[in-house]
């Protein structure tokens, strides 16, 4: 949303002032509240908006899915690969590498849809549905996969969009009404960080690895304190892009700091991990 000054020229949307019948309500003006004087409300209504629909819904926590938005189901991967060979002569070793690769990352979506649809079952079978929701950061690729999964599983699920001019629409499997989409990319993490029970983070470019070391951080310096389970899903994938160990070796973190992560190959290893942890804390409630 562009920031204007306030006191613009007024838009065709923009009610009148000053003539019988006009209002003189701040909250109707749109070109105030599109101006940068208003820019605080416009990041309080990110904060309000969201927690009214999460109240109505009595959504408390989630698991929150990160992960690339370029990664495709792996249906449409292998379609992508079969039309890139089939037509070999006029594709490139660049473009065939890249098909290949796709078919390597559809593995993860595929992993991340059947590890969102089990957490889901779970979270519905022990009576904690508004306590586990799937989240994801509501956009393609793995983020879909979170939500198919969640959505296949009967379960509600969140996705928190972000406008981007390049991206398209949120998926379509987020649950109707918890597709929110944000302006501002720090108010988009506040909701992901105190929504979150558990993260999983599955192989992805910048936005991930973003998220991913923001998560860490507030858990390193103790500005979450409560237990956040920290899942880096695929070692191929993340050992080939990030030497976590090397921090370490460098003194750049301690020892104690690569415990946060915890690194997975299969769903049936990060649902125990997950399950695990998240019981833990409710069962010393309970005592």
């Amino acid at each position: 949303m562009p920031d204007k000054p306030a006191g613009a020229a007024p838009s065709a949307n923009t009610p009148s002032r000053g003539r019988a019948g006009s209002t003189n309500k701040a909250y109707e003006d749109l070109t105030f509240l599109r101006s940068r004087d208003a820019r605080t409300l416009r990041i309080l209504s990110e904060y309000l908006e969201p927690q009214a629909r999460l109240r109505r819904r009595r959504i408390r926590s989630a698991i929150v899915f990160f992960g690339s938005a370029r990664t495709l189901p792996l249906a449409k991967a292998e379609e992508r690969y079969g039309a890139a060979a089939s037509g070999r002569s006029g594709v490139s070793n660049a473009e065939m590498r890249y098909a290949q690769r796709q078919i390597r990352l559809a593995a993860y979506y595929e992993d991340a849809r059947a590890l969102a649809g089990k957490l889901t079952t779970w979270a519905k079978e022990s009576g904690a549905e508004g306590e586990l929701v799937v989240c994801s950061g509501g956009g393609p690729g793995m983020m879909e996969a979170a939500n198919r999964g969640a959505a296949e599983a009967g379960g509600q699920n969140i996705g928190l969009a972000i406008s981007l001019p390049h991206e398209a629409e949120p998926n379509r499997y987020i649950t109707p009404g918890l597709d929110m989409e944000f302006h501002y990319f720090f108010m988009r993490k506040f909701w992901f960080m105190y929504l979150a029970r558990a993260l999983v983070a599955f192989p992805g470019g910048y936005g991930t690895m973003d998220e991913l070391f923001e998560v860490l951080t507030l858990l390193q310096t103790r500005k979450v304190q409560r237990p956040v389970q920290v899942i880096v899903y695929g070692r191929e994938y993340w050992n080939d892009v990030v030497d976590f160990g090397k921090l370490a070796e460098w003194g750049a973190i301690t020892a104690a700091d690569l415990e946060l992560i915890h690194m997975v190959d299969d769903v049936e290893e990060a649902f125990a991990l997950l399950t695990r942890s998240i019981a833990a804390p409710r069962s010393r409630k309970r005592g």
